[in-house]
């Protein structure tokens, strides 16, 4: 399918719900959230991922589930039902993609491809990144950049899928009718690792401060057991945050890779005792 550089896909506004809203002492509970400057519980950014399925199959076609990409980096949360709307902007080599609230405040920006993507958002803003000095994590000074966990079932059961089809913002057939995964599903399934990944880290509140979905051999699907792998690709620090960029490469039972997740996980430095004055 051939994609027009000039054409320019914006979703209605539509209202993403939290949906981990009773996760106390999480970022999307509103106690929780409010004490650490917050407007109160956030939606988890996975779920702004699926508003742009429908511009970018609109570009790529239904192969995006097989071999498409979605980078997004998030720049404001949102809570519960606030309307956002999703733009996806066609390129030659990649879309560029940006969310917006109602008044006009950007929620994330990003970036959609039909094939994997070198110069995909997370990847530059990775590259761009100073590594934290040693020694001055706390959060995370256990864990090491290039660590690496092996073997891990992860499987995300079709009666999941199907019950939050209800509150998707994007519902489309092929997530009843074939158990595609949509993007927020592939983070769910991915997200299975966290204990490995940074199960060491110190107690504290964290959030997704980016997220990148790959499929390599998609699509991936509900009621269907995969094996992931991991790897920290580095650990940053801002004022506020310890950051946490790392890789799940998730395998079928064959061994071949499917599908590529990247996170980009912040731990606010306020909640945290280690940060205590």
């Amino acid at each position: 399918m051939s994609v027009a550089d000039d054409l320019v896909w914006t979703s209605e506004f539509r209202s993403p719900r939290n949906s981990a809203a009773e996760v106390k002492g999480s970022i999307h509970d509103d106690a929780t959230a409010s004490k650490l400057g917050f407007r109160g519980g956030t939606v988890a950014g996975s779920i702004h991922m699926d508003q742009f399925v429908p511009g970018l199959i609109k570009l790529y076609g239904e192969a995006w589930f097989e071999t498409g990409g979605l980078s997004l980096y998030f720049t404001k949360a949102t809570t519960d039902a606030e309307p956002v709307k999703a733009t996806v902007e066609a390129g030659a080599e990649r879309a560029r993609l940006t969310m917006h609230d109602v008044p006009g405040d950007q929620i994330c920006e990003g970036t959609g491809s039909a094939r994997p993507d070198a110069q995909s958002e997370l990847s530059k803003r990775i590259a761009a990144q100073e590594p934290a000095a040693p020694g001055r994590l706390r959060i995370l000074g256990q864990i090491a950049v290039g660590e690496e966990h092996k073997d891990i079932p992860v499987r995300v059961e079709a009666d999941q899928l199907l019950k939050s089809l209800e509150t998707l913002t994007e519902p489309l057939p092929a997530y009843r009718d074939a158990l595609v995964l949509p993007p927020s599903h592939l983070i769910r399934l991915t997200h299975q690792v966290r204990k490995h990944t940074v199960g060491k880290a110190g107690t504290s509140v964290g959030l997704f401060g980016a997220l990148e979905t790959q499929a390599l051999a998609g699509p991936l699907k509900a009621g269907v057991d995969y094996v992931a792998r991991t790897r920290m690709l580095k650990l940053t620090e801002s004022p506020k945050t310890e950051n946490a960029w790392y890789e799940v490469l998730v395998a079928d039972k064959a061994g071949q890779d499917v599908a590529r997740v990247v996170y980009y996980l912040r731990f606010m430095k306020a909640s945290s005792p280690l940060w205590a004055a």
